[in-house]
């Protein structure tokens, strides 16, 4: 087993590793705990009842968080033509079509996201064994990719977060940073459990949301309770 670290021991200390907190109380606490020199980033884990080998138990989905992620995303835009300069418009960091594809195939990946319009998904599906490890490949289940790069480069920069469920059924994403208010943390949290709700699978059978837990970057995890993770049920 790692040695932890005495910073991590000392964000420990005094939390009891079988309570379950509430939401309110959980948020403070990971804030408190939260002593790197950089603003850490707050994180959530969701353990989900699904097996995501089974195609009709994958859960993936997009959401919007109401107060932002607090990172600046580079967002990349496979496009040519009009599209192309409206992306340039919409503040796309990087525009381009096969010149771009040539660059991702030599490993030259300078962004966080990707979106891409449909006629050019011919060019970047010879790219999904490079984009789809890192998790940038282009999806229209997830909005990136649409004819709208307006509005999705918008989104991406805006707080737009991507889920997709790991082997484990565990979804995880940062939901906002320590020094955010606590309610903008609440409400980043119950946006993103809502999203994960939604995107229940036709195939999940019974309990769907099993447990969730936050932490922040360098500092330990706690147990949420269920209950006060969503305005509505969690099933």
């Amino acid at each position: 087993m790692a040695k932890q670290s005495k910073r991590y021991l000392k964000a420990a200390d005094g939390l009891d590793a079988t309570k379950v907190y509430p939401l309110d109380e959980a948020v403070k606490m990971v804030k408190a705990r939260s002593s790197a020199k950089f603003d850490e980033t707050v994180e959530i884990a969701v353990n989900l009842g699904v097996d995501p080998r089974h195609a009709d138990q994958m859960v993936r989905g997009v959401v919007s968080l109401p107060n932002g992620t607090g990172r600046s995303l580079r967002v990349a835009v496979f496009a040519k033509g009009p599209k192309a300069e409206e992306a340039k418009k919409a503040g796309a960091d990087i525009v381009g079509a096969d010149d771009l594809a040539e660059q991702v195939q030599k490993g030259e990946i300078n962004f966080d996201r990707c979106i891409a319009t449909p006629d050019m998904m011919g060019v970047v599906g010879r790219l999904g064994k490079v984009l789809g490890p890192r998790g940038l490949m282009p999806n229209p289940k997830v909005g990136t990719v649409t004819m709208d790069v307006t509005n999705a480069i918008k989104d991406a920069k805006g707080g737009a977060v991507e889920f997709r469920v790991e082997k484990a059924g565990i979804v995880q994403a940062g939901v906002g940073k320590a020094s955010f208010a606590d309610q903008a943390l609440v409400e980043n949290i119950k946006s993103f459990v809502d999203g994960v709700i939604k995107a229940r699978p036709s195939g999940a059978k019974g309990t769907y949301v099993k447990r969730v837990s936050l932490s922040s970057t360098m500092g330990p995890g706690l147990s949420v309770a269920l209950n006060t993770v969503s305005d509505g049920p969690v099933m």
